[in-house]
């Protein structure tokens, strides 16, 4: 089914063939005409499933419709846990509203930075994509008001949940008007989940999309027994060995990401972290040098992965295993995309190897596992 099948104006089409967008996937075909016609929607599947272009899309057409309101009386708001996703989705709006015939002002405001220039951009907003606590400090000094709302986007509705932002949510909602569409999005439908999405939505369109665990039949697994002292030697080796040009590295926590990239640039490799502790700039620019291919190695947390979406990207290493099952679908997701191949790598020492056992029977898929000792 072709993006022209779905409803969508001869200014989005030739947007989305300017950008080589040619076929909708699944969660797009099924959201697209629901959104177009104001239906309330919750969205279940994976990242990288197309989740944001499936909403995107459907309101810059109805914004191309939409009545002009008062000055910081935004149309739309989106709701999102992390920096990293507002700056996101904030792209994939003005990537599609280019060329448009009605303008659309899309902006993106978190916390860690300035408020005070966030407070004067909101002028003339359409879009707003916030991240909750800094939305109602903005709310609270009357920079942008909620009256006048027409649709609100949970955006990785199970995170914000996760991440403690319930009560912030509730006090939003609480400031929107009662008649407005509801787009809920999330990852997985957890309890919490369950619950926020029978007082929200109305009516909803349900679109569940079977988990293909982020395409990992595209990726080759491999991991390797390795003590906590020797991964760093084994880490560059690995980084030498298979020419890696390009390779994002997950750490469980800000500590170690620091640790590994001071052992990197020690050794005259190309290295940054990108984690909860660093400036909003910092951040920024290190996600932008790896995704545009001028920064080869990238060491990321948990948390910031969720907003590092390269088609390309070849290599994942686990420096460490995550607690859970699914964030370990999850990080190693981050390569193999779109139909490209890729290659996960984990590190594991002796005491892990339960742990290991338990994440492979979840994924349900074994992992060939070499001891490190064997390959030099």
């Amino acid at each position: 089914m072709p993006f022209s099948s779905l409803g969508l104006s001869p200014d989005l089409l030739k947007v989305l063939s300017n950008q080589s967008f040619t076929d909708p996937t699944p969660i797009q075909e099924s959201a697209i005409p629901a959104i177009l016609n104001k239906k309330d929607i919750l969205g279940i599947a994976k990242t990288g499933s197309g989740k944001t272009a499936s909403y995107v899309l459907p309101l810059l057409m109805n914004l191309q419709a939409a009545s002009a309101l008062r000055n910081r009386h935004v149309n739309v708001l989106v709701l999102v846990p992390t920096r990293e996703l507002a700056e996101q989705v904030k792209e994939v709006f003005h990537t599609f509203s280019r060329g448009l015939s009605v303008p659309v002002k899309t902006l993106a405001v978190y916390g860690g930075v300035s408020i005070n220039p966030q407070m004067t951009s909101l002028q003339g907003v359409n879009v707003l994509v916030a991240t909750p606590g800094r939305l109602l400090e903005l709310v609270d000094s009357n920079a942008v008001h909620l009256s006048s709302i027409e649709t609100l986007v949970l955006d990785e509705a199970d995170k914000m949940l996760n991440l403690g932002f319930k009560e912030e949510v509730d006090k939003i909602i609480a400031l929107l008007p009662e008649k407005r569409q509801n787009i809920l999005l999330s990852a997985t439908l957890s309890a919490d989940l369950q619950q926020i999405h029978q007082v929200l939505l109305h009516d909803p369109m349900v679109i569940k999309i079977e988990s293909q665990e982020d395409s990992i039949e595209q990726i080759n697994q491999v991991a390797y027994i390795v003590s906590d002292e020797k991964k760093g030697p084994f880490l560059r080796y690995l980084i030498n060995h298979h020419e890696m040009k390009q390779v994002l590295i997950f750490a469980s926590s800000v500590k170690t990401a620091d640790a590994v990239v001071n052992k990197l640039r020690k050794n005259n490799f190309d290295a940054k972290a990108i984690h909860s502790k660093k400036s909003q700039g910092a951040r920024k620019e290190a996600l932008y040098l790896f995704k545009s291919g001028k920064l080869r190695i990238l060491v990321a947390t948990d948390l910031m992965g969720r907003g590092i979406d390269i088609d390309q990207l070849p290599f994942v290493i686990n420096y460490e295993l995550p607690r859970s099952p699914k964030d370990y679908v999850h990080r190693i997701g981050r390569t193999g995309r779109a139909g490209n191949a890729g290659e996960a790598i984990s590190l594991v020492n002796t005491d892990e190897l339960h742990h290991f056992e338990v994440i492979q029977k979840k994924m349900g898929k074994q992992v060939k596992l070499i001891d490190s000792e064997s390959v030099k």
